[in-house]
């Protein structure tokens, strides 16, 4: 479903978030460059946007428990969070980020972060550039994970051993998850 104008409703509200979002956190450059990109590609949301794409993940985390659950990528052989391209039926990030999250960790009832999204980052993968946006999802007490056809594993981490499985995107995005919590 498109507007007048050729864009999704998901288009629309990817810049809406990113020009919601604060300067604060150092990441007021990589903001604007995913706005850049989006005017500049109309079809920037999209998996065949060659040039790069917008992505959304969520980091599942177990406040309680204090552990994210991260997947072992199928495709890159990494632990991360939860999280990949946007579909035509998505109409929010914040809704195609949930979807990840809930298809990939088997977890429903899977609730995110008030604020928005918890941070940007901008990584090369074999397909094209992904510029993801980033959200934190709370996991009800007890949740199961289940893994998906998509990862290699599934697995609870706590907070003090991601730096030894993760790369440091990942390491960032649990800081700042921790510190939206710590806020809420």
């Amino acid at each position: 479903m498109t507007s007048e104008d050729g864009k999704s409703p998901l288009f629309d509200d990817a810049v809406a978030t990113l020009k919601g979002l604060p300067s604060e956190g150092g990441q007021d450059e990589l903001r604007r460059a995913y706005l850049d990109h989006l005017a500049a590609h109309p079809d920037g949301m999209w998996r065949a946007c060659g040039a790069g794409h917008v992505t959304a993940s969520a980091l599942v985390f177990d406040p309680v428990a204090e552990r994210v659950l991260l997947t072992l990528h199928g495709k890159l052989g990494m632990w991360l969070q939860m999280g990949g391209h946007c579909e035509p039926e998505d109409r929010t990030l914040a809704g195609a980020a949930l979807r990840e999250a809930r298809e990939e960790s088997g977890i429903e009832g899977l609730e995110l972060l008030p604020g928005g999204p918890v941070r940007l980052d901008r990584h090369h993968t074999p397909c094209a550039w992904h510029l993801d946006v980033e959200y934190a999802a709370r996991a009800p007490r007890g949740a199961v994970a289940a893994i998906s056809d998509e990862s290699l594993d599934l697995r609870w981490f706590g907070y003090d051993e991601v730096a030894d499985v993760a790369d440091d995107s990942v390491v960032r995005l649990m800081a700042a998850t921790r510190a939206r919590v710590d806020g809420v």
